[in-house]
C-alpha cells in the first residue's frame, strides 16, 4: 500500500484577515503554527513515519511543515521545496479583504475569481512590487514561469508534469510521502488523483491543517481517500473555506 497525505499550511496571518494571499508570503497564525503541531501529533498516533517530504517556497507552509515533523520527531528527514506547490497567484487581489472585495465588484465576481476554473483574477502590473521577479527566491524561474496573475487551470498546468516526475515517482519508491502546500495547489492534485470534473473541484474545499490521506494499492490505483479529522468538524470547516468571501 501506498499512502499519500496532503496538508493544507495552517491558518496564515491574511487567513484571519480575510485577505487574498497567493504568492505575499505571510507568516502562519498563532492558530495556524497550533494546527500544524496537531497534525503532527495525529499523523504520529495514526502510525505515519515520513522519509521524504515535500513544500512550496512559501514560509506558511514550510512553517507547517516543520512543525508538523517537529511533533512526529521527523525533522531530519529529506525536504524538497517547489515553486510548482506555491499556492494560486491572485494577481492585483493580493492583500485584499475578500468582503471588502465582493462589494466593490460583487459577490459574483469574486467568487469567479476565487473558485472559477479558468478566469484569472486581473494580473499584476510589470512594475508591482508584488511581482515575483524582484523575490530571490525566484530567480532561477523563467520570465515564462513567472505568473503575474493565475486560474486553476494554469495551477493543474503547472502542477501536473511536477507530479509526473517527481512526486509520483516518489511515492512509488518511498510509500508514504508528504506534501505540506496550498489551498488550491492541493486542489490541483485532489482533482488528478480523484479524477474530479472541473464542476466537482470547483465544489471542494480544503481546510487548514487536518492531513488528508489517499491510500492506493502497488499499481497506484486509489483506494480511498480520507481526512484524519471528525468528519462533522472537517465538513464545517470546509463550508468556512467556501463562505469566506460571503461573510457568512
Amino acid at each position: 500500500m501506498k499512502r499519500l497525505v496532503l496538508l493544507r499550511h495552517g491558518q496564515s496571518a491574511w487567513n484571519k484577515e480575510n485577505r487574498f494571499t497567493g504568492w505575499t508570503d505571510v507568516p502562519l497564525s498563532g492558530q495556524g503554527m497550533e494546527e500544524a503541531r496537531k497534525a503532527g501529533k495525529v499523523l504520529k498516533e495514526a502510525g505515519f513515519d515520513f522519509r521524504l517530504a515535500y513544500t512550496s517556497y512559501l514560509s506558511r507552509a514550510i512553517k507547517t511543515l516543520w512543525l508538523t515533523l517537529e511533533e512526529m520527531d521527523l525533522m531530519w528527514i529529506e525536504v524538497k521545496n517547489s515553486w510548482r506547490l506555491n499556492e494560486k497567484h491572485y494577481g492585483a487581489l493580493q492583500g485584499l479583504n475578500k468582503i471588502e472585495t465582493a462589494k466593490q465588484y460583487g459577490p459574483e465576481m469574486v467568487q469567479l475569481w476565487r473558485r472559477s476554473f479558468d478566469t484569472p483574477p486581473q494580473p499584476l502590473a510589470a512594475d508591482d512590487e508584488r511581482n515575483p521577479r524582484f523575490e530571490a527566491r525566484y530567480a532561477a524561474l523563467t520570465p515564462a514561469e513567472l505568473p503575474m496573475t493565475e486560474s486553476l487551470k494554469e495551477v493543474i498546468e503547472r502542477l501536473t508534469p511536477y507530479w509526473e516526475i517527481e512526486l509520483l515517482p516518489a511515492l512509488k519508491q518511498q510509500n508514504e510521502l508528504l506534501i505540506a502546500a496550498h489551498g488550491n495547489s492541493l486542489r490541483a492534485l485532489v482533482m488528478k488523483l480523484k479524477n474530479m470534473s472541473r464542476e466537482e473541484i470547483l465544489e471542494f474545499n480544503i481546510p487548514t491543517g487536518i492531513p488528508y490521506v489517499f491510500e492506493f494499492d502497488d499499481d497506484m490505483n486509489l483506494v480511498k481517500d480520507y481526512f484524519l479529522g471528525d468528519p462533522e468538524e472537517v465538513k464545517k470547516l470546509m463550508e468556512q473555506v467556501a463562505n469566506q468571501a460571503t461573510g457568512k
